[in-house]
């Protein structure tokens, strides 16, 4: 099992920046596969950013050049740097883990991190407005 504890949330207007954190603790090989996730009211959660278990990272698009994924292995803390906020970005961030999956790909196997993630912090707010 793993623990996720977010922080960094809050209020700024748009154009500002803030960094969010994400405190993992527990069984090591359930936070291979990271990720930040969001959710406003009324809408569905969506996939921020991920990060695999080799480093790869992923965006999505409305947040490509803005939003940075990163993580510091020595403390297990997983960041998310986001700059020139917009309104469009309010909403509960959440972090999520979960173990890389082995998949086959003819006599190779390839390590992967399928969505969903099983494993949620409690969130964060971001709320971004004039």
């Amino acid at each position: 099992q793993v623990q996720l504890v977010e922080s960094g949330g809050g209020s700024v207007q748009p154009g500002e920046s803030l960094r969010l954190s994400c405190v993992a603790s527990g069984e090591t090989e359930y936070r291979d596969c990271m990720g930040w996730f969001r959710q406003a009211p009324g809408k569905e959660r969506e996939v921020v950013a991920r990060m695999g278990w080799d480093g790869s990272t992923h965006y999505t698009d409305s947040v490509k050049g803005r939003f940075t994924i990163s993580k510091d292995n020595a403390k297990n803390i997983l960041y998310l740097q986001m700059n020139s906020l917009s309104p469009e970005d309010t909403g509960m961030y959440y972090c999520a883990a979960d173990r890389a999956t082995p998949t086959y790909d003819g006599d190779l196997i390839k390590l992967e991190c399928p969505l969903p993630y099983n494993y949620w912090g409690q969130g964060t707010q971001v709320t971004v407005s004039s």
